[in-house]
């Protein structure tokens, strides 16, 4: 899919047409008028230049984005001749619907429809699409440019092959996808909200300072997650101990910090994670040691670049 839509090029969508057009696409935006589409195109030419010079883009960067990315009149003529389009208008349900209903009248049969939706079910949006079946959410993440993971999100009636051609797709512009089932707050957004209002709760009783609660975060298991995910950090602290640990918190919280049925279920199976060749990941006891020391080296490595980097300017 070399040809391709972006509708709505503010901030999330600006982004995302950069990166589809240094992937080698050819990039339309479109936006409400075709002269909010050129001054987005322009600012998106800017960033470029500004983000080549500091580093963050390779060499050439600006100039295949210059090469790649055009401004389209209407969402009528960015849609007419696309391979795959993207969605990315203001999170309303009623501005999805008609943007949405917009696109799939006037793009090709053929065409892949993809939403940017971060919290509106896709089963909601794709009411409007006509041919339901090849729209999906293809959830990118802020900054769209620097973040490499995507949420690919199919509703009940997406097309297998709509689906396989979206990851592929997402793949060939060197980001990582992610398939997820069509439910509230779909991966990224129901952890990060729940993370945040244990956060908030924290704060609101008197436990810590925000500006503590961030330092604890980002300086202990935040530390982690580049490396790993919660279900591998998990088993290499070990499941056993993640079962005594959800029982000291159930003496103040018995609903809210209530055992994970999957979590009783490996421990009661005698599978404490990596320290007995398997919890919620199958790692063999024999790899065990090699990971071990990936995840030191990991560590040390993120601690040098922390130390290169200085601190964050919020401090």
């Amino acid at each position: 899919m070399k040809k391709i839509a972006v509708v709505g090029s503010g901030y999330m969508g600006g982004g995302i047409a950069q990166v589809l057009a240094l992937s080698g696409a050819q990039v339309l935006i479109a936006d409400v008028s075709a002269e909010v589409a050129e001054r987005n195109a322009a600012r998106l030419q800017d960033e470029a230049a500004q983000f080549e010079k500091e580093g963050l883009f390779a060499a050439g960067a600006a100039d295949l984005i210059a090469a790649n990315l055009r401004a389209a009149p209407s969402i009528e003529e960015a849609v007419a001749d696309a391979d795959f389009i993207e969605e990315a208008v203001p999170e309303r349900l009623d501005i999805k619907h008609d943007a949405l209903r917009r696109i799939s009248a006037a793009c090709p049969a053929a065409s892949i429809i993809g939403s940017n939706t971060s919290t509106i079910l896709i089963s909601e949006l794709a009411t409007a699409v006509v041919g339901p079946e090849r729209f999906l959410g293809v959830h990118f993440s802020n900054p769209a440019p620097f973040i490499p993971g995507v949420e690919i999100i199919a509703h009940a009636g997406t097309a297998e092959q709509a689906i396989a051609r979206a990851e592929e797709f997402v793949a060939g512009t060197g980001k990582l996808p992610a398939r997820v089932s069509d439910a509230t707050g779909f991966v990224l957004n129901r952890l990060q909200y729940a993370l945040f209002h244990e956060a908030s709760q924290i704060v609101e009783e008197g436990i810590a300072t925000a500006d503590d609660v961030d330092l604890v975060v980002r300086t202990t298991f935040g530390f982690r997650l580049p490396f790993f995910g919660p279900f591998a950090i998990a088993d290499m602290a070990g499941l056993d101990v993640y079962a005594m640990c959800y029982a000291s918190l159930q003496t103040r919280w018995p609903e809210r910090f209530a055992t994970p049925r999957s979590l009783q279920q490996h421990v009661d199976a005698g599978r404490f994670g990596t320290k007995s060749g398997g919890g919620y990941l199958d790692i063999p006891a024999h790899r065990a040691s090699a990971l071990v020391e990936y995840r030191n080296r990991a560590y040390v490595e993120m601690s040098a670049l922390l130390e290169r980097l200085g601190p964050p300017p919020v401090e």
